[in-house]
């Protein structure tokens, strides 16, 4: 059976594109998406990707969202400083054993992003 290689993108709504992708890029280093050929687009870390769909009535995110977005990062603590240095609201923090540390910010638009440290 012929095979996905992984994401290629995300694409959602937004009312201000242009700084819901500066803030992404920001907080994140996500780059936004190339306008030119001279622009680089963001290359991720190869590493574990976990596709997931919910029950409809999960309460694992709030339930006006129907998705949330998880991010892998290197060194949560550090993550999380950079952050609320910023002013970043961390709003859950959670440890699960043998599969990592995660925490849950939300973009200025609402959307809910997990971070998370593999174990």
């Amino acid at each position: 059976m012929e095979k996905v290689l992984g994401f290629g993108g995300l694409f959602f709504r937004s009312k201000d594109p242009k700084a819901l992708a500066d803030w992404y890029q920001t907080h994140l280093g996500i780059l936004p998406v190339p306008t030119g050929p001279e622009d680089q687009v963001w290359i991720q870390d190869a590493g574990p990707t976990v596709f997931s769909p919910f029950a409809a009535d999960t309460d694992y995110f709030t339930a006006d969202r129907q998705y949330m977005v998880n991010f892998r990062v290197a060194d949560l603590d550090r993550m999380i400083a950079q952050l609320e240095a910023a002013a970043v609201a961390i709003s859950h923090r959670e440890e699960m054993d043998g599969i990592g540390r995660f925490a849950r910010i939300h973009d200025p638009e609402g959307n809910p992003v997990e971070l998370w440290q593999p174990a």
